[in-house]
């Protein structure tokens, strides 16, 4: 998949939740002034958030695909993970504010009315918002992006929260329970907060520059220990911003081996990694095989060459 196929696919995708957002947006304002439910007051407020919130990822989303600039020479990816660490900032907002209504109702008292207007904006909500998150793990799965898959959690709370409001509904005003629906409105905002908590981990650690999980980091290290003229590699370092990843090691040639022939290697090393890491941006330092670097710095100097290395038949 090319960059240009990345771009697209997240931009629709940002496109779709703005689209859905703004249809719920309208539905549940109705249905919010009708029943007074605080359990549907709840599950407008979020929408209201995740209408904005789908500004700020389409904003982001725009931005981070701009190509690298002479003031951002990595490129603009990370303002995927500010985009979402706002959308939590909205969520956590949101939270309390329906947790503070809830309360509010739950100690005043009152009931709700019209439940069936309720219930049928709900079920309308929970058909377009699985639709719109097929799609977005559709195009995770694709491009990888953390804006977009930010936005994709609030849509995932958003099925449970709709399934709340209707069972808030329906025991509030046919079950004869007056406190369901502010019980159930602190139990979407509850939700809420715990799933804001988890949408800023991912973010966080692009924006701190998490390495690459285990496994990936093992697997592109085996394809650069592949070739037969490396001896080595340290100071293997990986991070990713938005949808782009970076990695960057040393590699040991022989110390006889000219500077051409070195480089050559080098290429080859990069054309057998991109064949199964297309989107990752490499850079590669040569050193002669024995020198050391850094030798007060044992992560600097630490030897990740795979556990085969050197064993390999031929």
């Amino acid at each position: 998949m090319t960059r240009n196929d990345v771009v697209r696919l997240t931009r629709r995708a940002a496109l779709a939740s703005l689209a859905v957002a703004l249809l719920l947006l309208v539905l549940k304002s109705a249905a919010a002034w009708q029943t007074g439910s605080v359990a549907m007051l709840g599950s407008l407020a979020d929408t209201a958030l995740d209408l904005l919130a789908s500004l700020v990822t389409l904003y982001g989303v725009r931005l981070a695909s701009m190509p690298a600039d002479v003031d951002h020479r990595f490129g603009h990816g990370k303002a995927e993970a500010l985009a979402a660490l706002f959308q939590v900032a909205l969520i956590t907002f949101s939270a309390a504010g329906i947790g503070w209504r809830a309360v509010m109702q739950l100690t005043q008292g009152g009931q709700t009315a019209d439940a069936e207007l309720g219930v049928a904006v709900s079920l309308i909500a929970i058909a377009a918002t699985f639709g719109l998150l097929v799609y977005q793990r559709h195009v995770i799965r694709l491009t990888g992006s953390v804006a977009i898959r930010a936005d994709s959690v609030h849509y995932q709370s958003d099925l449970l929260l709709n399934v709340a409001v209707i069972a808030a509904l329906l025991l509030d005003q046919y079950g004869g329970l007056t406190g369901a629906d502010p019980l159930f409105g602190i139990a979407i905002a509850l939700w809420l907060a715990w799933n804001a908590f988890k949408a800023s981990s991912l973010a966080i650690d692009q924006l701190m520059d998490r390495e690459w999980p285990d496994q990936k980091r093992q697997r592109f290290l085996e394809l650069a220990a592949e070739h037969p003229a490396l001896r080595g590699i340290h100071d293997f370092r990986t991070r990713r911003s938005g949808s782009r990843d970076f990695a960057q090691f040393h590699m040991y040639v022989h110390p006889d081996m000219s500077v051409a022939a070195a480089h050559e290697v080098m290429d080859e090393v990069e054309a057998r990694i991109a064949r199964e890491f297309p989107d990752v941006e490499i850079l590669i330092h040569l050193d002669p095989e024995g020198h050391v670097d850094h030798p007060d710095n044992p992560l600097v100097e630490t030897d990740v060459t795979p556990h085969w290395f050197g064993k390999r038949p031929g």
